[in-house]
Parts: structure tokens; C-alpha cells; sequence
């Protein structure tokens, strides 16, 4: 029996992104899976522009903005109690081939010990430019994530692409939404997965293209706000010597700041230390 998959599409006002995916889950070749959009409480016009571009697709609003993991989790919470097999989350700023989804299973069953695997996402517009590598790694000291370019050792599976067994969820818990409104959140819930005993795999032929932090900006000092809470936040829970780490961090992320003199980018850092 094939299994069955919940897919679950994030939305916070960026619907002319979010029908670009639909669009793209809708022409997957993998046949047993449910399509569910998630509105994260956005205050534009999604709703009716998702529900008029693409009437047939489940859409749940939350009512709220919740944050990644929130809004996600209120996908997960229906895929559970409706028994599917696997969850996949993806970005609703990415397009996914015709064959992501179906790689991502078939990697998936290919072990068991496997809780989580990840697509090769490419960066959007550029055809064959690798973004990351299903995910990255993290620097404990330094309290630093790096995104994986190529196969190798990862820690943590990117929440831009990821396909999550729900019975690992239903042992684990879902994406911990009380401590990390955003960021951090795919990387916590990898760190206690692999505690548990899970692995994490990529599915090197699933190939997704993504933007970078379409809903925010790259270089937004709302996103540094939210980084920071949650790098801190994640270092008090895992790091070796957290003040170290959370002061490493915090230097080299101000110094960079500085020297790009983008000073209300270091107010947001500052904030979001004080806020952690």
C-alpha cells in the first residue's frame, strides 16, 4: 500500500507566492498525498486570492500569526489525526519538480531509522544554483548555522523542505512554537529527533527552488529580531557553556553589523537578546 502524505503549505500575505507552489504540488507525480494551505493570520487578501486561484485546495486559517512553527503545527496536528504517514512541509515561496515529493518518500522508506528527510533546494531563477544541501550544521561555540552546498554530515534538515514521519512526531512532539516564534525552530526539532535515535537523510534528486527570506527580506532588522530570540534561546537549550556561545554570537553579529553601518540592525539584534 502506497503511503500517504499531508502536505502543508505555509501562507502569510505572500499568496501570489503560495498559487506558484500550489501549482507546482498540484503536478507531483507521487499519487497518495492531500494538500492542505495554511493561513498564518495574513492581513491582505490571500484568502480570496488562494481560494479563487485554486478552489479545490483545503484551506485552514489560523486566525492568528503564529510563526513558522505554529502555523505549521496546525498542519500537522490535521495530518495526525488523519493518519497519514508522512507530513511534508514546504516553503510557500518554492516551486517543487514533478518528482520531489516522490524522491523524498522513496528516500524515506529506504530506511526506517529515518525521521526527516530533505530536498536540494536551489536558489530561485538560477536553474542549477545550489542554496543548501537538505540543510546545514551548527557551530555550538559560536552559535552559528551553516548551510550544507554538498553532500555531507548535517545537523539539522531546513524547514523549506521537509518531509517528517508522523510516527517520529507522534514520539517527539511537534515544532516547539512557544519558544521559537521563527528561525530555529526545523533545527530544535532535528537536535531532539537525533536524540531520540532518528537520522536525517537528503534526497538528492528532490529538487525544490526556493527564494530566501521572501516574507521578511535577507537583510530585514525584523528578521535579525527574530534570528537572535531564537539563536539564544536554542544555545541556552543545547550549547556546552551557553553564556559563551550567546556572547560569541552576539559579537560577531553586531561587529558585522557595525561595519556594514546598518545601526538599526544592531538595535534588532539587541532587541532581540533582550527579548530572549
Amino acid at each position: 500500500m502506497m503511503e500517504r502524505v499531508e502536505i502543508v503549505v505555509l501562507n502569510w500575505n505572500g499568496w501570489q507566492d503560495t498559487i506558484a507552489c500550489i501549482f507546482s504540488i498540484q503536478k507531483q507525480d507521487y499519487p497518495n498525498f492531500h494538500l492542505l494551505v495554511v493561513d498564518n493570520g495574513s492581513t491582505d487578501d490571500s484568502v480570496v486570492q488562494i481560494k479563487k486561484a485554486a478552489p479545490a485546495v483545503e484551506l485552514l486559517q489560523t486566525g492568528a500569526n503564529l510563526g513558522f512553527g505554529g502555523g505549521c503545527n496546525a498542519g500537522i496536528r490535521l495530518a495526525l489525526d488523519r493518519g497519514a504517514d508522512f507530513v511534508w512541509l514546504i516553503n510557500s515561496d518554492s516551486t517543487a519538480d514533478v518528482c520531489a515529493l516522490s524522491a523524498l518518500v522513496r528516500k524515506a522508506q529506504s530506511h526506517q531509522t529515518l525521521g526527516a528527510v530533505g530536498s536540494v533546494l536551489y536558489e530561485m531563477g538560477t536553474g542549477g544554483q545550489v542554496q543548501l544541501w537538505g540543510g546545514g550544521r551548527v557551530n555550538l561555540w559560536l552559535g552559528q548555522s551553516h548551510h550544507q552546498q554538498s553532500p555531507g554530515k548535517l545537523d539539522f534538515i531546513s524547514g523549506a523542505s521537509l518531509l517528517l514521519r508522523c510516527a517520529v512526531l507522534e514520539k517527539i512532539g511537534l515544532f516547539d512554537q512557544a519558544t521559537f516564534f521563527m528561525y530555529w525552530e526545523d533545527t530544535d526539532l532535528a537536535f531532539r529527533l537525533q536524540k531520540a535515535g532518528w537520522q536525517l537523510a537528503v534526497a538528492d534528486d528532490s529538487k525544490v527552488w526556493h527564494k530566501q527570506s521572501a516574507s521578511l527580506g535577507k537583510r530585514s532588522p525584523l528578521l535579525d529580531e527574530y534570528f537572535t530570540q531564537s539563536a539564544v534561546r536554542f544555545l541556552r537549550r543545547y550549547a556546552r557553556m551557553p553564556r559563551i556561545s550567546i556572547a560569541l554570537m552576539l559579537g560577531l553579529m553586531l561587529v558585522k553589523r557595525v561595519a556594514m553601518a546598518e545601526l538599526s540592525r544592531v538595535r534588532s539584534v539587541m532587541k532581540g537578546y533582550r527579548g530572549a
